[in-house]
């Protein structure tokens, strides 16, 4: 299966440290941040899920569930999460989140979670490191795969939920390279001046272009 932006994530039965989930119903009204991992026990990963764990706070404030993937043994997830909670000290109480068993593999081929280089090499077909923002309708909004090589950053993980929730609440509007919330949001040329006018309080400001067209206007006065 080829996930693309506006999919619905299949709704799939998985094992996980947490016992067993039916994913629609595990989500509930939820967002869900969806993530694999290479492998069990291993460097990078350690510190990817400790950090997700530390911030789990955070995607909780903001309506977010997280659940981990890897095509290890639930046992070695088990044994895992000691290791990762002996690292990253600053992890607060249990381990906040699921992670799930996928030892056959047919949830990573599903959710197209593995490289294409090593998808039919049973013994090197590990998943990348695939992660899927994914709405309460169980919308697929946005999608990212890194190598094995390249740790995720969190922060940018909170960032891209912050601005597809910020969109949702407020259609006119787009966000910006780098933005962050408080920062200024673009609004969108489909949105007439008038009507800009009125959504904002009159607090938009324009940008004079070489081209003479008008099409990039900014606000500050959203309200989420």
């Amino acid at each position: 299966m080829r996930l693309r932006l506006g999919d619905v994530i299949p709704n799939f039965r998985a094992e996980t440290t947490q016992g067993p989930i039916q994913f629609h119903d595990w989500q509930g009204d939820k967002w869900v941040v969806l993530f694999s991992h290479p492998a069990d026990f291993t460097p990078v990963c350690t510190t990817e899920l400790g950090r997700i764990a530390v911030h789990e706070p955070h995607f909780k404030k903001r309506n977010v569930k997280l659940l981990a993937h890897s095509c290890d043994k639930l046992k070695d997830h088990i044994d895992w999460v000691n290791d990762i909670k002996s690292y990253c000290r600053d992890i607060p109480g249990d381990f906040p989140y699921p992670i799930i068993s996928d030892e056959n593999r047919e949830l990573a081929v599903l959710l197209d979670m593995i490289d294409q280089q090593h998808k039919d090499d049973e013994e090197r077909a590990l998943t990348v490191r695939a992660l899927y923002i994914i709405d309460p309708q169980h919308v697929l909004r946005l999608s990212m795969h890194y190598p094995q090589s390249t740790g995720r950053n969190v922060d940018e993980i909170l960032r891209v939920i912050d601005s597809l929730q910020l969109v949702d609440k407020v259609p006119q509007v787009a966000t910006p390279a780098n933005w962050v919330p408080g920062e200024k949001v673009m609004i969108l040329p489909t949105v007439r001046d008038e009507e800009a006018q009125q959504l904002f309080d009159g607090k938009v400001d324009k940008v004079t272009m070489p081209s003479g067209i008008v099409y990039v206007r900014t606000t500050t006065n959203y309200k989420i």
